[in-house]
């Protein structure tokens, strides 16, 4: 039987590299090369890109040359950060996230909603995603088979000192990546439950073992929001679509963090 992790070598380097692809889309597009911030953020719901955008807080990276998708800039805590709208799925984060890194990036922060798992409180609240259960194909490419794709612990760290003193619940924990929301069974969530997994997204797993690969530094955070549409009044994130939370979640982490960019 095939199997996605035949012929699998990933310590072998890619002959179509990032840089290529940025190089190509600034010839065709007539774009300048110029350094993304050092902090961007991945935004895989959208909402707080619309947000800034309906706010005039952001203002599109003209020099961005991603086929795929617009980088926004704005001020957050005091410096200027990029942020990529709509890059939902472990595929698609880890093409913006290789981008990212290739156009300057030096820390990327994704921030996902996220259906609850093992019920500790009532959502929405956050978790810092410390570890991700590997069930999607994008992180097979990057590292060799294992349960779990982990976050440096040294970022894990930092954010939860960040925000241990914050007004929002944040939770440590590991989370469920899976490829396929519509086919979170009861068994398949049983099981990620059992494994000690808080929340299940769709993106961690693939980011992290990316970041690994790469040696480049990547913290994964959900937005627990919901429980799968099994109770009333589900996926509410809170004011504003959720954003002034996610907002100030995200100041005090690029606070924190910006020593390292």
């Amino acid at each position: 039987m095939p199997s996605i992790l035949d012929s699998k070598n990933t310590a072998a380097p890619s002959v179509f590299l990032p840089a290529a692809l940025l190089r190509e889309a600034r010839r065709q597009k007539k774009l300048a090369t110029a350094d993304v911030p050092a902090i961007c953020i991945l935004d895989p719901d959208g909402d707080m890109v619309r947000r800034l955008r309906e706010s005039d807080e952001a203002q599109p990276f003209k020099p961005w040359a991603c086929y795929h998708t617009q980088l926004d800039t704005f001020m957050l805590a005091g410096q200027t950060v990029g942020m990529v709208g709509c890059a939902v799925g472990a595929p698609f984060a880890v093409l913006v996230a290789e981008q990212l890194f290739a156009s300057g990036c030096r820390l990327l922060i994704s921030l996902t909603s996220a259906g609850q798992i093992t019920a500790n409180t009532p959502p929405p609240y956050f978790v810092i995603i410390d570890r991700a259960l590997r069930d999607e194909g994008t992180s097979y490419h990057y590292a060799a088979p294992s349960e779990y794709a982990e976050a440096a612990p040294s970022l894990v760290k930092m954010a939860r000192d960040a925000l241990g003193c914050a007004k929002q619940q944040v939770l440590v924990g590991a989370t469920w990546t899976t490829d396929a929301p519509f086919r979170e069974t009861a068994d398949a969530i049983d099981l990620a439950r059992s494994k000690g997994a808080l929340a299940v997204e769709m993106e961690a797993a693939a980011l992290y073992a990316f970041a690994a690969a790469a040696g480049v530094p990547v913290l994964c955070l959900a937005h627990v929001t919901n429980s799968m549409g099994q109770a009333g009044d589900d996926f509410e994130k809170g004011e504003a679509d959720g954003t002034r939370d996610a907002f100030a979640v995200l100041a005090r982490l690029v606070n924190a963090f910006q020593g390292l960019s």
